[in-house]
């Protein structure tokens, strides 16, 4: 089943302007990360990856919008916008915000992408809802949308430091031996992004969540 799922997602995919689509068939992608050259391709900047895969998949290019860099390309009947916050991390939830009243679409059609310290390297993982867990990024995002119910997909990065090291760890780049598959995981990761627009979080939870 999960093989025919991947290649019903499969196919033609172009760009297109934003107001063709009926609001619930738009979707909000966002990706968590830092900006700057000194934080690309680090463990933080896992969901700025994935949406910079996704981009290159559909033939998007990302521009600069308000409080981020921002992207869109249609799929299956789907509108997506990708937005990577340009607030830094901590300040994430600005971008969010925006994003949501200018596209007028309730927060259960956004996917947040983050890093996740608690689980497996690789492993993924997609919920409904849940805790920050420490995430600054997730914690600006609660704080401002006042809800912590808003789908997640969470990258585990693992948890491979000592104690009182975990910022120099998530602000490190991946280890070689991680980068040996890195690009696998992150291809399926953006599969889940499509298949959350194209079939809903349930469905795709119960495909993915192994």
């Amino acid at each position: 089943m999960l093989k025919s799922l991947m290649s019903w997602l499969g196919g033609t995919r172009q760009s297109v302007p934003a107001d063709d689509t009926p609001p619930n068939m738009k979707y909000l992608l966002v990706g968590l990360g830092n900006i700057g050259p000194e934080y690309a391709d680090t463990r933080h900047n896992i969901g700025f990856m994935v949406l910079d895969h996704l981009a290159k998949q559909h033939g998007a290019s990302f521009d600069t919008g308000r409080h981020s860099f921002v992207t869109e390309f249609k799929t299956k009947g789907r509108h997506f916008t990708l937005v990577k916050p340009t607030t830094f991390m901590n300040l994430s939830g600005k971008a969010v915000a925006h994003w949501l009243s200018v596209l007028k679409i309730p927060a259960e059609q956004m996917l947040v992408i983050t890093d996740d310290l608690a689980l497996p390297y690789g492993k993924l993982r997609m919920r409904a809802k849940g805790s920050a867990g420490g995430h600054n990024g997730l914690k600006h995002i609660e704080q401002t949308l006042g809800t912590n119910e808003y789908p997640r997909l969470r990258f585990g990065v693992d948890a491979q430091f000592s104690k009182g090291r975990q910022v120099d760890y998530v602000l490190s780049p991946f280890s070689e031996d991680e980068k040996i598959d890195l690009s696998t995981h992150i291809e399926k990761a953006g599969e889940m992004c499509i298949s959350f627009g194209a079939i809903g979080l349930e469905r795709t939870m119960n495909f993915f969540n192994k």
